[in-house]
């Protein structure tokens, strides 16, 4: 049995991870989360599957966990995410170099085979380059959310080095499906288009984005650990296909035949990037096949919510 243990496994992408794990016979997944933004709801009910309450930032909580355990890969998805959960409170974001430290050390301790990092491709800032490459692209955001992936990042390669500890880092770019919280962009429009109330766009809605289906994500994560793909690398998860926000907004409304108008609010002061995306060039060859496209991907939200 390979033992697994996803931090911030109640989370949107932790829990969709777990699910696919869990479909192989041959895993078996522990989750802990401590709940601040993640849902209980979400973690997988199989007999297979274990959910601990617990904080990573705390050591005495995931030291218990991992010592008794001895997993053979960790994930380490925990962190305060979201874009305006972030920027309005730094501190909390900046503590999450404790967690970061932590399982680090106990991955060392305990026997873990490799750690599996989320980074994110807040990391990037604004692009001085497209699309952005893992390994040519300058991380130049000073926001703490990126300071702090951008750190991890560095405590990997530093425990690898120091103690042979491998790593993955994953750089995710928008990921969205049937479980993601309202705090994030597709939902966010979906859930306002399906009940015919404005969509609310900050600025003019030029910046672009791309949108990465769940599928796309736990697929080449799986194949890459079964693969033993990606030692000691970095690769982007995210659709190379870009949209600007208001085309989104558009696309929703029409798919759902929503009576939504769109509304403009003035621009985030911080954090809102202009452009955003990534050479999928790893990411595809992995998978072997093209990515979900985003009006596909959307279609599989909206049937997963109908009636």
């Amino acid at each position: 049995m390979v033992r697994i243990l996803i931090t911030g496994g109640a989370g949107f992408i932790g829990s969709s991870l777990g699910e696919r794990f869990l479909k192989d016979q041959r895993y078996e997944v522990t989750v802990v989360d401590n709940l601040l933004t993640g849902d209980k709801g979400k973690v997988p009910l199989h007999p297979r599957c274990t959910f601990i309450k617990c904080d990573v930032n705390r050591l005495d909580e995931i030291s218990a966990v991992m010592t008794a355990n001895r997993f053979d890969y960790v994930f380490h998805y925990a962190a305060v995410v979201g874009v305006k959960r972030t920027i309005e409170n730094p501190l909390m974001v900046l503590n999450d170099l404790e967690g970061i430290k932590n399982v680090l050390s106990l991955c060392k301790t305990t026997g873990v085979k490799r750690i599996f990092y989320s980074s994110s491709s807040e990391v990037y800032g604004e692009p001085t380059e497209m699309p952005q490459h893992e390994d040519t692209t300058p991380l130049n955001s000073r926001l703490p959310y990126a300071v702090v992936k951008n750190a991890g990042e560095s405590f990997c390669r530093s425990y690898q080095k120091e103690f042979g500890l491998n790593y993955t880092i994953f750089r995710f770019f928008n990921t969205y499906g049937p479980k993601q919280s309202t705090d994030f962009v597709i939902s966010r429009f979906l859930r306002l288009a399906l009940t015919n109330k404005p969509i609310t766009i900050y600025g003019n809605g030029t910046q672009t984005r791309t949108f990465c289906y769940i599928n796309d994500n736990t697929d080449c994560t799986v194949r890459i650990v079964e693969d033993d793909l990606m030692i000691n690398q970095v690769i982007n998860i995210g659709s190379e296909v870009d949209v600007t926000i208001l085309q989104l907004a558009e696309l929703i409304i029409r798919m759902t035949g929503s009576a939504s108008k769109i509304e403009f609010l003035p621009p985030l002061s911080e954090g809102d990037m202009s452009r955003r995306q990534p050479d999928a060039t790893k990411m595809k060859a992995i998978l072997r096949r093209e990515l979900i496209g985003l009006e596909a991907g959307i279609r599989k939200i909206i049937d997963s919510v109908a009636p």
